[in-house]
């Protein structure tokens, strides 16, 4: 077994410092919401389907 580095997840440092961001104005405000909306569209755009799992024999 390997041991744990002792340093935090690069992802969930990445979400934290995302959500620590404090929107300057509304414009800022709806930038930040976009981008995380854009991170979710990817992410679901990502998984892949029941259907992918499967061939089909010719």
């Amino acid at each position: 077994m390997t041991k744990a580095k002792g340093t935090a997840d690069k992802n969930l440092s990445n979400v934290v410092e995302d959500l620590d961001q404090n929107p300057v104005n509304s414009h800022h405000a709806q930038q930040l919401q976009q981008d995380t909306n854009d991170r979710r569209h990817q992410d679901q755009l990502n998984h892949d389907e029941p259907t992918d799992l499967f061939h089909s024999r010719s």
